[in-house]
Parts: C-alpha cells; sequence; structure tokens
C-alpha cells in the first residue's frame, strides 16, 4: 500500500446526521518473477461518540 487519505464528512438532512467517509488509497505491486497481488481492500470502523452528562 502506498497510500491512503480518508475524509469525513457530516451531512444534516431533517432530523437524521449522515455521515460520509471519502477513502481513495493506491496499490502497487512488483516482482521480477511469480505473482504478485495488490489489494485495495479497507477496513472501517465507526465509534459512536460518548456524550458527556451534566
Amino acid at each position: 500500500m502506498l497510500r491512503t487519505h480518508v475524509k469525513t464528512y457530516r451531512k444534516r438532512i431533517g432530523k437524521n446526521q449522515y455521515i460520509v467517509i471519502n477513502i481513495s488509497q493506491s496499490a502497487e505491486a512488483r516482482a521480477e518473477s511469480g505473482n504478485v497481488l495488490a489489494s485495495n481492500a479497507v477496513n472501517v470502523q465507526i465509534y459512536k461518540k460518548r456524550r458527556r452528562g451534566r
């Protein structure tokens, strides 16, 4: 994996709030002999923020 760039945006439509995740990444693989695999797979985990009680 050469590079991963992640941007997150929050959009509100009516009462609902959505999160938009924009992931751009690049992978490269080389071999003189044999097989290579360049994977662009990504793992995304979203956690809900805990709100502080007053």
